[in-house]
């Protein structure tokens, strides 16, 4: 039996370098989910700027642990997505598989948890590998974590797997903020009017659950033709109707589509919410927001869980006519990341930038990110993608993209990446952390050694770390 490598041990013999001479007040930080490395890294980015600190880990100003290191001394979590809330005090991190040592779980379908954490903390030197700016751990409620999302009293966390199985989920749970109790489980139907499935001779589940009901047979990895049962919600978005009720759209990572779910229906109780059909996109998506208005949800067609198919498109559904089941939900569908249809970009993660005019989206296979204009891809103009900036790293290796996020001034995309190198036996800090110039269309500078394949990252701004 191979011996087990130490992630402690392996971080801590990491050469960091740690800013002593930039303040913390009133600048722009990055707060990046570590992955399999399950640290938040803070990042200075305005020291990450820097020619000197450019391709190197410099601008890491602290790595804050997300539960409890295990007695042994390995570390716990799997960070893979991160909100922050209104006020920019508190940070919410979704742990997709909750608290594992991830060297030693190679598969899918943990039971997710939400580790809670003091920001002003998260930016201090001094609480760099510790847990001191940790609150509570939440438990979600199900199994295999993805998407976050907050209202003034409750976090919405979806759960896109089932246990031990990378399918199986219909399920999205809402959280009492203060007390970090489960308040409600909104149930996703598996069969029915306005349902997509994909495949015949899915198994009869009742939703609302009913107990005793044997749980159904679900495949255990993807791909695999047994899929398109379940809706495996992934990425998860708050949209704003022109009646002014708020809207929760999921991309379902089992059925290629998105649900749109009346979220006042399920804070009232309701555990069968969705108002409409749901709307098929090319593949299963997983990245989605909303833009700055709430008009509308940007959604990536990532991959088919069902066959080895990775998709080239992005989605723009209109929250009006989503939410009514009205012709044109998808109001628009904007090939990115190559020029031949046959090639396959992966898009990954959205984000809007703040003048809801530009979605930018990260293309995993083919390393680069899009530049989609929100006018033209309305208008179904064929050139909707209005730029591709390439991505690369300093060991030339792919960069495989995945988060990103805008900076408030909409100058720069600052986006996450890297391959996932862990395995039973080695770790390796291979994520890196790229910053786009918007308007040169320009990568301008790298961080090195940030995680190990990072996924979701929060831009925090004004804050005072000292």
């Amino acid at each position: 039996m191979r011996k087990q490598m130490n992630l402690v041990a392996v971080v801590g013999a990491v050469s960091m370098l740690l800013i002593a001479d930039v303040a913390h007040a009133a600048q722009p930080y990055a707060l990046v989910t570590g992955r399999r490395d399950p640290r938040i890294y803070a990042i200075n980015l305005a020291a990450a700027s820097r020619a000197q600190n450019n391709n190197t880990g410099n601008a890491i100003v602290a790595r804050t642990l997300v539960n409890p290191a295990r007695y042994d001394g390995k570390l716990l979590g799997d960070p893979a997505n991160i909100v922050v809330s209104e006020d920019q005090k508190t940070a919410y991190v979704m742990n997709h598989h909750g608290a594992v040592v991830n060297a030693e779980f190679l598969q899918h379908g943990g039971r997710g948890n939400i580790s809670v954490m003091d920001v002003a903390k998260m930016l201090k030197r001094e609480n760099d590998d510790s847990v001191r700016a940790l609150l509570a751990v939440h438990d979600l409620g199900w199994f295999g974590g993805v998407g976050l999302a907050l209202l003034p009293d409750a976090i919405i966390g979806s759960a896109g797997e089932g246990w031990l199985a990378e399918a199986g989920s219909n399920r999205i749970s809402i959280i009492d903020r203060r007390t970090g109790g489960l308040r409600g489980q909104i149930q996703m139907p598996l069969t029915g009017p306005g349902v997509r499935q994909l495949r015949a001779g899915c198994p009869s589940w009742p939703v609302p659950f009913v107990s005793p009901t044997p749980p159904p047979a679900v495949p255990i990895l993807a791909p695999d033709p047994a899929y398109g049962c379940f809706p495996d919600p992934e990425g998860i978005a708050l949209g704003k109707g022109s009646d002014g009720k708020t809207y929760l759209f999921s991309g379902n990572g089992g059925t290629d589509d998105v649900a749109v779910m009346d979220i006042e229906r399920a804070l009232a109780g309701a555990p069968v919410v969705e108002s409409a059909a749901r709307i098929p996109v090319q593949a299963g998506p997983f990245g989605i927001s909303a833009s700055p208005n709430g008009r509308y949800i940007a959604v990536t067609g990532r991959e088919s869980h069902m066959t080895d198919f990775e998709g080239n498109t992005m989605s723009i559904i209109d929250v009006d006519h989503a939410r009514q089941g009205l012709p044109g939900a998808e109001a628009a569908r904007v090939q990115i990341g190559a020029d031949n249809p046959s090639e396959r970009g992966r898009p990954f993660w959205t984000a809007w930038t703040p003048d809801g005019q530009q979605i930018i989206v990260t293309n995993y296979r083919v390393n680069s990110v899009s530049v989609v204009d929100l006018t033209l891809a309305l208008s179904h103009d064929k050139k909707a993608e209005i730029a591709r900036i390439p991505l690369s790293r300093p060991d030339g290796q792919p960069a495989r993209p995945k988060g990103i996020a805008v900076t408030p001034d909409g100058r720069h995309a600052i986006v996450s990446g890297g391959p996932n190198t862990i395995t039973a036996s080695a770790t390796k800090l291979s994520g890196m952390l790229h910053i786009l110039d918007l308007a040169a269309r320009t990568q301008v500078a790298t961080v090195t050694g940030v995680g190990i394949d990072p996924y979701g990252l929060v831009i925090v701004d004004a804050i005072d770390g000292d």
